[in-house]
């Protein structure tokens, strides 16, 4: 088999050529590490790289294979994982100064099942510092560039796990979405990208950035390879209270199914004022494209819709100010040189500890979350916050009394040039308008790839589904990709 265009193939391929001995996880290993030498120190997407680990995972599984033992999910496949999620002994930063040297003692959750699955992990991935951003531009480990074109962003936070995808650097990778951070990424850079329902993926071993909001999901070629990896980390973990004791359906079997007389739902307030043109008009054309295959459309509403950034960001960063208290120089995180125990307080080593290792974006959001809970304010702001984000649920339920899935853009433009909108945090905040309402109601969410603009970058479209019905998602997605006729297209830049 030729190895030049294994970055190019679908997960399927991949997966067939695996299993009847084609191609060996050695081989496809050593394939993505070439590709990750080639590329990454122009894209900047993954921040560390075990190669000796990898090949030496790759080698059990292959070996496992020869042997006739049974062989998990995975198969061999090489995964990236988000800068975010502990692996034993490897640096595990969030894209932070104040996690610069913090090696965990434990794996995460997701970590354990990608190798009891018999996934090979690769490498760390690059993001916004602690996930607060929409461009992998606040990473103390620099800038991530979008494949597509590089001096355009990749979008955020999980920008480094959507880059490697697009890159062909690695088959699927993980990243984590908390107000759009992996389906606005996925647009951006043409791949597959999935936020579950919350509950569905543990967050034991994720370091926490909003807990209430925080979710796991994969980034992939394709929505198959997107099953493949929810099928793999899916599933109730005592550790993570937030974890939902249900049984786990079978993801890689939906993207076979029919799914005869789709209902979808579209919301009128998705085409307003800001959308660009293009947008607007690939969106437009892949329903089109649904109801050619059988599906009906309907109107819905989602009233409360409008005021889901508001509401996003007061409770965002009040439950950022208590997750990352903890960071103070004494019990964890990096701790200032410029201390003199004899002539400085505890206060200020605190604060200087804080000062020098955290970024601007994540003192900002700290700075609002402590104002908002302070005395005086927490009913103000907090709690109404928490009122407005049942009245967005309570939209969803209602709207999914009509339709198996709403369909809409993932975000207003396609990828903005790197350094646009750094200096006005509310234009960056609004990149995830549309992305946000689905983590404060806690539905599940996917982008797939939809189109290219006329300078050459990609679209994307975001289907949602009701809480737990992630086999209607990948049906309503798998049955999308088919009519698209997308998969894999290679990214121009490269």
């Amino acid at each position: 088999m030729s190895l030049t265009n294994l970055h190019a193939q679908p997960t399927e391929f991949l997966l067939q050529a695996l299993q009847t001995g084609n191609l060996t996880s050695r081989q496809l290993t050593e394939a993505c590490l070439k590709r990750i030498e080639q590329f990454n120190p122009t894209l900047n997407a993954f921040v560390s790289v075990d190669a000796e680990a990898a090949i030496a995972q790759a080698e059990r599984v292959d070996a496992k294979r020869a042997a006739g033992d049974t062989i998990g999910l995975l198969q061999g496949i090489p995964v990236g994982i988000k800068d975010n999620m502990c692996q034993t002994g490897t640096l595990t930063t969030c894209g932070s100064r104040m996690l610069h040297n913090y090696k965990p003692p434990y794996n995460a959750h997701v970590v354990e099942r990608l190798l009891a699955e018999d996934g090979v992990i690769v490498g760390k991935l690059n993001m916004d510092e602690f996930a607060m951003g929409s461009s992998t531009e606040t990473s103390a480990a620099g800038v991530t560039r979008n494949p597509w074109n590089t001096q355009h962003s990749p979008g955020g936070s999980s920008g480094g796990s959507a880059v490697a995808v697009a890159a062909g650097m690695v088959p699927l990778t993980l990243g984590s979405d908390t107000g759009g951070s992996i389906r606005q990424p996925a647009a951006f850079c043409g791949v597959v990208g999935l936020k579950p329902t919350y509950g569905r993926v543990s967050r034991f071993g994720l370091v926490a950035f909003a807990s209430s909001l925080d979710q796991i999901g994969p980034f992939a070629r394709d929505v198959t390879g997107a099953s493949l990896l929810l099928q793999a980390i899916a599933g109730h973990d005592a550790r993570d209270t937030t974890s939902v004791n249900s049984s786990v359906p079978d993801y890689t079997n939906a993207v076979t199914m029919s799914l005869d007389g789709l209902r979808i739902g579209v919301v009128d307030e998705h085409y307003g004022q800001g959308i660009d043109d293009e947008v607007k008009a690939s969106v437009q054309d892949a329903i089109s494209k649904l109801q050619a295959a059988g599906a009906t459309v309907k109107t819905v509403a989602l009233p409360h819709a409008k005021y889901s950034v508001a509401t996003y960001y007061i409770i965002a960063p009040c439950e950022a100010s208590s997750n990352l208290a903890r960071y103070d120089g004494i019990h964890y995180g990096y701790r200032t040189e410029n201390f003199d125990a004899q002539n400085d307080s505890l206060i200020d080593l605190y604060c200087r500890s804080r000062g020098e290792g955290f970024g601007p974006e994540v003192k900002r959001r700290i700075m609002l979350g402590t104002y908002a809970l302070s005395a005086g304010y927490y009913d103000a702001y907090y709690l109404k916050a928490l009122k407005v984000r049942r009245r967005i649920r309570q939209d969803y339920d209602t709207a999914f009394a009509d339709v198996d899935v709403i369909v809409g853009p993932v975000a207003a433009t396609p990828a903005f040039e790197i350094g646009d909108k750094s200096d006005d945090p509310l234009a960056m905040y609004l990149q995830d308008i549309y992305t946000i309402s689905a983590n404060l109601a806690g539905v599940p969410g996917i982008s797939i790839p939809c189109g290219l603009s006329s300078t050459g970058l990609p679209i994307g479209i975001q289907l949602q589904a009701p809480a737990f019905e992630e086999t209607r998602l990948l049906q309503a997605a798998a049955m999308l990709e088919r009519q698209l006729k997308w998969t894999n297209k290679p990214a121009t830049a490269l």
